[in-house]
């Protein structure tokens, strides 16, 4: 058996076939939903877990392309918690750009929140942050595809933890406006961490533009504010 088929089969092994219909309603894969038509075989995430750490160290890039092109959800998402590993246990700056350069190459693939959530910024977020690759997120922020648009977002999610907010204000402030919830809720969340670490730098830009932001973006920006401090701002008298 293939190292491919074998990670199909431990993935399989692990599959609980009542848990697929509440995936499919669960990451909208109806019909007009933003993940019409994915397909699911019923893999906890935890279990996908002990897969991708199991095989990350013996799969080939060639082998996981396959694995990341798969039309299964957990098959996409094993393959990139594998490029995960891959890329935090490599010690040569080569073998990253070669690992960038494979997630930017299957951006097509990683098509659903949870996808780019998990992956984005423990790899590309990383690499840009390291090697002043600022571009790289910037070109995803001005894409026409919102899943591009949020693996540019939540890839600052690096930068907030090293304490730098810039980027992550400038795509916020680029993108308030898009027209879906996907984008106002990654927009919040990534303005919440930023508050997190700096929360006189989430008042300063929320005074600015909290009266125009979809209301949840706000929601989730204020979330760990004081209670009567989140009122002002939703009530609008700050």
């Amino acid at each position: 058996m293939s190292l491919l088929k074998e990670v199909k089969q431990a993935l399989s092994d692990l599959s609980i076939p009542e848990n697929v219909e509440i995936l499919q309603k669960f990451f909208k894969t109806g019909k007009g939903e933003y993940a019409e038509g994915d397909l699911f075989i019923g893999v906890r995430v935890p279990d996908q877990r002990k897969v991708a750490k199991e095989f990350y160290n013996k799969i080939s890039l060639e082998e996981l392309s396959e694995l990341l092109s798969s039309k299964y959800h957990e098959h996409r998402l094993t393959a990139l918690l594998m490029l995960i590993l891959k890329f935090e246990k490599s010690k040569e700056k080569s073998q990253q750009k070669e690992i960038i350069d494979f997630y930017l190459n299957h951006l097509d693939f990683i098509n659903n929140w949870d996808l780019v959530d998990t992956s984005c910024y423990k790899i590309l977020g990383r690499y840009c942050f390291e090697n002043q690759e600022e571009k790289l997120l910037i070109d995803l922020s001005n894409s026409d595809k919102m899943w591009e648009k949020r693996i540019a977002i939540v890839g600052t999610m690096h930068y907030i933890k090293k304490g730098n907010f810039e980027l992550t204000k400038e795509f916020v402030e680029r993108n308030l406006h898009h027209p879906h919830d996907l984008m106002h809720k990654a927009n919040g969340w990534l303005l919440r961490e930023m508050g997190n670490k700096n929360e006189q730098g989430l008042l300063d830009f929320l005074n600015l533009h909290y009266k125009e932001m979809p209301r949840t973006c706000l929601r989730y920006a204020i979330e760990k504010l004081d209670e009567s401090l989140r009122q002002d701002y939703l009530k609008g008298r700050i």
